[in-house]
């Protein structure tokens, strides 16, 4: 043992020390300024989709009169009775439907998005107030009575999110003597435990949804084990980098790209694409159909979510290739004697550091 201090005792190593550990924060910082505020900061309507209901020549120079003046924001069409144009929204081809006349009415569909739906609200408004008339809105599928804006089902996403990703980097630090498969067992029970508390919140605690609680049970815990098993795989390869690491995968693109506060439609075209397959827009859209549109496109999110799970296997298969080559390559030679893992403290140090920043 050195008499000496050693330099991470050291006022300059300490300093070091702290330096290179600010660097994890201040990159979260960035991320999550440029993620959240390029997502959200200015929402504007592109080829925001709406039914203008009749068939006569007034319907289609309403229609294409709305078309010519949204200048990209709406993509108006015409619809020949109201049952097309509430089948519709059903089905989330569009997000309103106006009915001209002495009294014009509005069809919404607010658990679809109530973002969406305010939009729509508001230039059916104007174009009632136009003819001199007020506007009737019908809501076709509103939401819980839990979830009066429509965004429970985000919130419910952050915390079984942020419940998923800080148990990855607690596996990843105090876990990280345990083997792999261990590892990949916790992974999966804490999934389970997170996602049953989602269902406690969602259902029992705040009501966010009146039905079909077992089905959210299953996406969340489906969404959950994806994300702890592609965290449990990535620390093998990442280490101290993997709290960055799975907070911009399962954070900042996922929660901006999830629909649960403003749809595709309202968003930067970069955020739109990721809704296609990202797992929170997964779970987000697929609560929705299952909750409040029959199930209409649930198999589709529910692949989604499968294959981020089929991922998160894979990850963790690589990883434990990845550490039966490390131990195959530092077993040692037989006759020298075996090198002490003197490193081992300090790198736990820091794993359960990250963890505790989380």
């Amino acid at each position: 043992m050195s008499a000496g201090p050693s330099a991470a005792g050291s006022p300059a190593g300490a300093l070091r020390h702290v330096l290179s550990h600010l660097v994890t924060p201040l990159l979260m910082c960035i991320g999550m300024g440029l993620a959240y505020l390029g997502a959200f900061h200015a929402p504007e309507p592109h080829d925001l989709r709406v039914d203008v209901v009749g068939s006569g020549p007034s319907a289609q120079v309403l229609a294409q009169t709305l078309q010519d003046q949204g200048d990209g924001a709406l993509d108006v069409r015409t619809v020949a009775d109201r049952a097309t144009a509430t089948e519709h929204l059903r089905t989330q081809g569009s997000y309103g439907a106006y009915i001209p006349g002495r009294t014009p009415e509005l069809l919404v569909a607010s658990a679809s998005s109530d973002t969406s739906a305010t939009v729509v609200e508001k230039v059916f408004t104007q174009v009632a107030a136009g003819q001199g008339a007020p506007l009737k809105v019908t809501d076709t599928a509103p939401t819980a009575d839990g979830d009066p804006t429509g965004q429970g089902i985000f919130f419910l996403l952050v915390a079984v999110s942020i419940g998923s990703y800080a148990s990855v980097a607690v596996i990843g630090g105090a876990g990280a003597v345990l083997g792999l498969r261990v590892r990949a067992a916790l992974a999966l029970g804490a999934s389970l435990v997170v996602s049953v508390i989602g269902a406690v919140f969602a259902g029992p605690l705040f009501g966010l949804v009146d039905h079909g609680l077992p089905g959210l049970w299953g996406m969340a815990w489906l969404y959950s084990a994806g994300i702890l098993l592609i965290g449990v795989g990535l620390h093998t390869f990442l280490k101290r980098w993997t709290t960055l690491g799975v907070m911009v995968l399962f954070v900042m693109l996922n929660f901006t790209s999830s629909g649960g506060i403003f749809r595709p439609e309202l968003q930067p075209g970069f955020f739109g694409a990721l809704h296609s397959f990202w797992n929170g827009a997964g779970f987000v859209e697929g609560v929705r159909s299952h909750v409040y549109f029959g199930g209409h496109a649930l198999g589709g999110n529910l692949l989604v979510l499968a294959l981020w799970f089929v991922a998160g296997l894979a990850m963790t298969g690589l990883a434990g290739l990845a550490e039966r080559k490390r131990r195959t390559a530092g077993a040692p030679v037989a006759g020298s004697p075996a090198l002490p893992e003197a490193d081992a403290p300090a790198e736990e140090e820091e794993e359960m550091e990250e963890a505790v920043g989380v």
